[in-house]
C-alpha cells in the first residue's frame, strides 16, 4: 500500500529533513509515527499525499510513483487519503455540515446522498446535533471530531493524522482513538503521528520511530 525506497527530502541543501527513509506498510495495517519535534514526522507525512516531492528516491502508493505524477493527476490520488492536519483547517465561515460536505461536493456527489453521508458520519462522531455550528463554537475535541469526519466521509483507502490529540484532554483521546480503530477495522490503513508516549504504549500497534530525519526502529508495541 505505503512504500518509500531510500527517500532523502530537504528544504534547503545541507539541511536534511529526511534520509534515505525505507518503508513498507501493508494495506489495512495501523502505524503510529513517532519523534521529536523536528525529527521528520510531518515531512513524510505531506510526501504521502503528494504536497511535497523527495529529492531523491521514490515514494509509492498503491504502485504509483508520486514523483510521476502531474500536477492535473494529484486531486484524484487525494480522493483515496483522508488527511488530518495538526491544526484542522476547518473553514470558520461554514458550518460543521458544509466542513465536512466539501469532501464529497468535490466528488461530484449529488445533494441528497450528500446529505444522507454527511449527517450519517456526524452522528457517529457524537455530532449530530452541531450540524448548524461554525468551527468557532465548539470545543478542541468537537472539531478535531469535525476534521476526522471531513477525513473519513469518503470511506478513504488511507487515513494520515498529524499530532491529532496533541491539546485533547484524556477523555477526548480516547474517543479519537477508538475512530481511528473503527476505521481501521473497515479497511483503511492509518498513519498517526505523534509524540505522546501513552497513546502509543497503550495502542499494542506498529510504532515507526523517526530521529532527525532517520528511521531508527520499526516496533510492535506490547503493552
Amino acid at each position: 500500500m505505503i512504500q518509500l525506497h531510500n527517500v532523502s527530502m530537504s528544504y534547503q541543501a545541507e539541511i536534511p529533513a529526511l534520509t534515505d527513509v525505507n518503508l513498507k506498510i501493508p494495506k489495512g495495517d495501523f502505524v503510529f509515527l513517532t519523534g521529536q519535534s523536528g525529527a521528520g514526522k510531518s515531512t513524510l507525512l505531506k510526501l504521502l499525499y503528494a504536497d511535497l516531492i523527495p529529492t531523491r528516491g521514490q515514494v509509492l502508493i498503491d504502485g504509483v510513483n508520486l514523483g510521476r505524477l502531474k500536477r492535473s493527476q494529484i486531486p484524484l490520488l487525494r480522493r483515496s487519503i483522508g488527511v488530518v492536519f495538526q491544526d484542522y483547517k476547518l473553514l470558520p465561515q461554514r458550518t460543521v455540515l458544509e466542513n465536512v460536505a466539501i469532501t464529497l461536493e468535490v466528488l461530484g456527489w449529488g445533494k441528497r446522498d450528500i446529505g444522507k453521508k454527511v449527517f450519517h458520519i456526524l452522528k457517529q462522531m457524537g455530532l449530530e446535533d452541531k450540524l448548524n455550528s461554525t468551527p468557532l463554537r465548539l470545543s478542541g475535541g468537537e472539531q478535531q471530531r469535525v476534521a476526522l469526519a471531513r477525513a473519513l466521509v469518503n470511506d478513504p483507502k488511507i487515513l494520515i493524522a498529524d499530532e491529532p490529540t496533541g491539546n485533547l484532554d484524556e477523555e477526548n483521546k480516547e474517543q479519537i482513538l477508538s475512530i481511528f480503530k473503527e476505521a481501521n477495522i473497515r479497511g483503511t490503513t492509518v498513519l498517526v503521528a505523534t509524540h505522546d508516549r501513552r497513546v502509543i504504549e497503550n495502542s499494542h500497534r506498529r510504532v515507526i520511530h523517526l530521529e532527525k530525519g532517520r528511521v531508527r526502529e520499526v516496533t510492535d508495541v506490547q503493552g
